[in-house]
């Protein structure tokens, strides 16, 4: 259970992060940046996307008790979420919930893009934020609870680390896959995004049901 588990989370963060299809977006935002400026850009990416996903591992439940949200609805609504996010990737087109023409528009302080828009919410934004979140959740029902929690952090760090080294990249792997093959390789995400959203809805839709006669008959 711990490998599946260790291997779904990784493969879905890394999906919904998409590093890769964010390559042409980062050097759009960053383009006539010095050598120097970029790797300050890339450094701010990557320690917001750990930060921002990391408190949200950790105190994910807390936040749940305190808004009274159920594991199942939260599982229903992030799943809609995440899909809405793969139809976007899927169909080539940028999702509202990831960034905005006037996100884009403010980046115009050098190093602060680093943090908005790229950090947060075209790194991590609230497709990766729910994600997390609700693998979290699964892990908490665990009998392997440790090593699953333990596997979502290193999951992000994986993922961050990936994100570092292709940032670092960028322009060479740009040059040679170019916008149409980091558009294909993010409707492939897209498609890997859009199976797991459904299996989060359907697992929900069948816990609360679950949980309702539980209620009812228990």
């Amino acid at each position: 259970m711990s490998f599946e588990f260790a291997l779904s989370a990784f493969a879905t963060i890394f999906a919904i992060v998409n590093p890769i299809g964010n390559i042409p977006i980062f050097e759009a935002v960053t383009m006539g940046y010095s050598k120097e400026l970029k790797k300050k850009v890339i450094r701010k990416i990557c320690t917001v996307t750990t930060g921002v996903l990391f408190i949200f591992a950790i105190f994910g439940q807390w936040i749940f008790s305190l808004y009274g949200i159920t594991i199942p609805a939260f599982k229903i609504a992030g799943g809609l979420l995440l899909f809405s996010v793969a139809f976007s990737m899927m169909h080539g087109q940028r999702s509202r919930a990831r960034i905005s023409d006037e996100d884009q528009e403010e980046a115009m302080a050098k190093e602060v893009v680093g943090i908005v828009p790229l950090g947060i919410p075209m790194f991590a934004g609230p497709g990766a934020i729910t994600t997390v979140m609700i693998f979290v959740s699964e892990a908490m029902k665990s009998s392997d609870m440790v090593i699953d929690m333990l596997s979502i952090f290193i999951s992000i760090i994986l993922t961050v680390i990936i994100s570092y080294l292709l940032l670092t990249y960028s322009e060479p792997l740009f040059r040679r896959m170019g916008k149409s093959g980091a558009m294909a390789f993010s409707r492939i995400m897209g498609l890997l995004l859009a199976a797991v959203a459904v299996n989060f809805i359907l697992s929900g839709v069948f816990q609360a049901i679950n949980d309702y006669f539980m209620g009812l008959f228990g």
